[in-house]
């Protein structure tokens, strides 16, 4: 398995581009340099390399599901579960977006013909309600969505 390569991956809750190379994912995207990627983790030994969590705000990220974090310094992650948390423990930690140019439509052909390789289960690939997303301050947290 190489980190340079975009792999097609049904998530949780979205279809999604996971890789270890976040210009990559960028060409595929047509995404701005600007714009930064969330890192999926497995687990929360890799949790050091994104950032801290504020002590306050551990618990909740502990028992969070299907729920993305940005930390105060800036960077977002996501503790993954589900079937793809096998595919993303072989990495440690993958960039991960959806599966989509930037502000359009998920395509599924298009999503096939640009990634380098394609995960798919017996369910194949659906789309269902998006994670809820939290930014965490030192003192408050606000729910973006």
């Amino acid at each position: 398995m190489r980190g340079d390569f975009v792999y097609l991956v049904q998530t949780d809750t979205t279809v999604g581009f996971l890789s270890r190379s976040a210009e990559r994912l960028r060409q595929v995207k047509g995404r701005p340099q600007a714009k930064p990627f969330l890192m999926a983790v497995a687990s929360f030994a890799t949790l050091a390399e994104v950032g801290r969590v504020p002590a306050k705000y551990r618990n909740l990220v502990r028992r969070s599901r299907k729920s993305t974090f940005i930390l105060p310094n800036g960077r977002s992650f996501r503790r993954v579960t589900g079937p793809h948390r096998r595919f993303v423990e072989k990495f440690g930690w993958c960039w991960s977006t959806s599966a989509n140019r930037h502000g359009e439509p998920f395509d599924e052909t298009y999503a096939r013909t640009v990634s380098d390789v394609v995960v798919e289960s017996e369910e194949g690939f659906h789309e269902s309600a998006p994670s809820r997303i939290w930014r965490l301050g030192r003192e408050k947290r606000v729910k973006i969505r």
